[in-house]
């Protein structure tokens, strides 16, 4: 039955992974196939993100939903219209003048004087000597016959042939006297009715949503996509306005440095900003060749180069993460992949779009329980806990990488809660792992002895890092005679990892001026023998749940036997009941108290030691700090 049962998981494994499979497969072949239908559904809905503020800002003044999408929809047309036409003109007067720009450039470029002994200078030369013999190959017509036969001249003249094409009609007139352009016009026609209609549907197309991602979580399902919509529409506005400002600025100072065509490159910086990583370098490269190509010398494309560097370091540091953060919340790797992606489904337009689509595949892998996968794939948060990352690396034997964000933590967080929440956690992923013998105990040994050198590592960092703050300062007013005795022990109750925890819970009351050290494991005759001879007034049990709790009862029992003047506090670390439940677990009768974190144990250990420190108070005033 057992081995029926595997087999029919596995075959439920495969058959979920071919069908994940065929599943992506066919949606890019359909993103790719029907790319004339969902580029532009996809600009239609970046654009509604886009417009959605401006609509709303219009029905607001009680103008109406489609007189509002209609008059934003004409304005941004306007403008487009207007920008666009200026930019062409510009564009077609550089093509005009390219050979001017050609003939400036080469003798800019003849200006660096580059040795001809040099590879460079080499490879200069060899590009002029070819561009030489290509420019003249042109010219060159054989006027004899190879074979060195004679032709007769009779037969050489050519058969006059007419071809004559059949009239046209209006609308094969209108698409060639368009051109070029068509395509695009009739994409942007598209688009704009797309936009117009998502804008006016707006929320039935929002009720369709959640119809089909509520499946009984009608209010998560409404308040996440709301949540989505909101901040994704503030973020491309945020961007839109950031890169239009950014190019123009960008065009403004190109216009003052004399730089023909400014709105063109301005425009494009603006454009290419969208493009992640390369677009501001390719948008600054090619007013850059430009000055090189209209000016003399290299003052002026220095001067480019400057500017840009200037309003990159503003807009990157300042700008950019006081409007909405430094971040997209996607992950570098993750940016990089999907402009690639994009860029080779769709195109230019794929590439320029590659960012916010990207952005909404990422919010619906949050918010829609069935694509969570994404939000993994694509987001930059972390997809493994600190603690699950530590334990991890040592499951890697990876002990420098541990190390390393061991004291990456510490210079962000205190020693105390490092312990509390990366290491302890930590360790009890180890002690679930040993016991259910998910490890060898090769592994396991490595674990326990990089945790306690990496423990012992904090611990003097720690007190190098403190030796001019409060600790320090306690320390200084305590006596040399008391922090020279040992009056706190920790005992651990099982195994090595109740060892390393109390390890941590001794450096951490030694930060805190008291006399504390900890017992190594070994058997509980030899760890009693070390309390008697150590002179403490406080024994604290080390036991992480859930396998020593057990143990960490007899053990308090055998102390509270054999030690009856002494304090017995015990730590369940970790324990997820609580404190109260835990002092359940152990016992009343014999511990003081009961702590679940460290925090609780030191504070139990101040109150239990200025109870002992009143004079005749015994051991009754210590059991009444619980």
């Amino acid at each position: 039955m057992g081995d029926q049962a595997l087999t029919r998981s596995l075959n439920s494994t495969t058959s979920s992974k071919s069908s994940l499979f065929i599943a992506v497969t066919l949606t890019i072949a359909i993103l790719y196939f029907g790319r004339f239908i969902f580029i532009p559904l996809a600009l239609a809905l970046v654009f509604s993100f886009l417009l959605t503020p401006f609509v709303s800002l219009l029905e607001k003044a009680h103008l109406g939903r489609v007189p509002s999408t209609l008059t934003v929809l004409a304005l941004c047309i306007v403008i487009a219209v207007g920008v666009g036409w200026e930019v062409t003109a510009q564009l077609l007067e550089i093509t005009g003048h390219i050979g001017d720009y050609k003939e400036n450039l080469e003798q800019t470029i003849r200006s660096l004087n580059i040795p001809r002994n040099t590879a460079l200078g080499q490879a200069t030369a060899t590009m002029r000597e070819l561009n030489k013999e290509l420019d003249a190959a042109p010219g060159k017509v054989a006027t004899a016959n190879p074979s060195g036969a004679k032709t007769n001249p009779s037969t050489s003249h050519p058969i006059p042939v007419q071809v004559t094409a059949p009239p046209t009609n209006l609308v094969q007139d209108v698409h060639t006297l368009i051109g070029p352009v068509a395509g695009p016009l009739e994409t942007a026609g598209i688009v704009i009715i797309f936009t117009a209609f998502i804008l006016i549907k707006r929320e039935d197309l929002r009720n369709r949503l959640i119809r089909l991602g509520g499946e009984g979580r009608l209010t998560v399902v409404t308040q996440a996509l709301d949540d989505a919509s909101r901040r994704l529409s503030r973020y491309l506005l945020m961007q839109f306005l950031v890169n239009a400002t950014y190019g123009s600025i960008f065009g403004v100072g190109l216009y003052f440095m004399k730089l023909p065509h400014a709105l063109l490159w301005g425009t494009l910086a603006a454009l290419l900003r969208f493009v992640p990583y390369i677009g501001t370098l390719i948008a600054a490269a090619f007013p850059v060749v430009m000055a090189l190509a209209v000016f003399p010398g290299w003052n002026h494309a220095l001067m480019i180069v400057g500017l840009f560097l200037i309003l990159e370091l503003i807009t990157a540091n300042l700008i950019e993460p006081w409007l909405y953060g430094t971040h997209t919340g996607i992950s570098s790797l993750a940016v990089l992949v999907a402009a690639v992606f994009w860029s080779m489904l769709w195109g230019p337009v794929g590439l320029i779009l590659s960012t916010p689509l990207t952005v909404c595949l990422m919010l619906a892998g949050r918010y829609v329980q069935r694509l969570s996968f994404l939000e993994v794939l694509l987001g930059d948060e972390p997809v493994l806990s600190a603690h699950e990352l530590l334990y991890q690396r040592l499951l890697a034997m990876d002990q420098d990488e541990a190390r390393n964000l061991m004291e990456k933590e510490l210079h962000e967080r205190s020693l105390q809660s490092l312990y509390e929440e990366i290491v302890i956690p930590a360790l009890g992923l180890a002690e679930e792992d040993r016991h259910s013998d998910a490890v060898s105990e090769r592994t396991s040994e490595f674990i326990y002895q990089s945790m306690r050198e990496l423990i012992d590592d904090l611990g003097e960092q720690a007190r190098t890092q403190s030796t001019t703050g409060e600790a320090a300062d306690v320390a200084k007013a305590l006596s040399g005679s008391q922090l020279a005795k040992i009056n706190i022990i920790c005992v651990p109750a099982r195994d090595g990892a109740d060892e390393l925890v109390g390890m941590m819970l001794s450096q951490l009351l030694q930060q805190a001026g008291h006399g504390a050290d900890y017992i190594v494991i070994g058997t509980v005759h030899d760890m009693l023998e070390q309390v008697a001879q150590s002179g403490c007034h406080t024994v604290c049990v080390s036991a992480l749940p859930p396998f020593a709790v057990g143990q960490a009862r007899s053990l308090c029992k055998r102390i509270h036997a054999r030690f009856p003047e002494l304090a017995v506090i015990v730590g369940l670390w970790n324990f997820a009941a609580g404190a109260q439940k835990a002092q359940e677990r152990i016992g009343s009768s014999c511990s003081d108290a009961v702590a679940t974190t460290l925090s609780e144990a030191l504070l139990q250990v101040r109150r239990l030691s200025a109870a002992s420190d009143q004079p005749d108070t015994g051991k009754a005033v210590a059991s009444s700090a619980k």
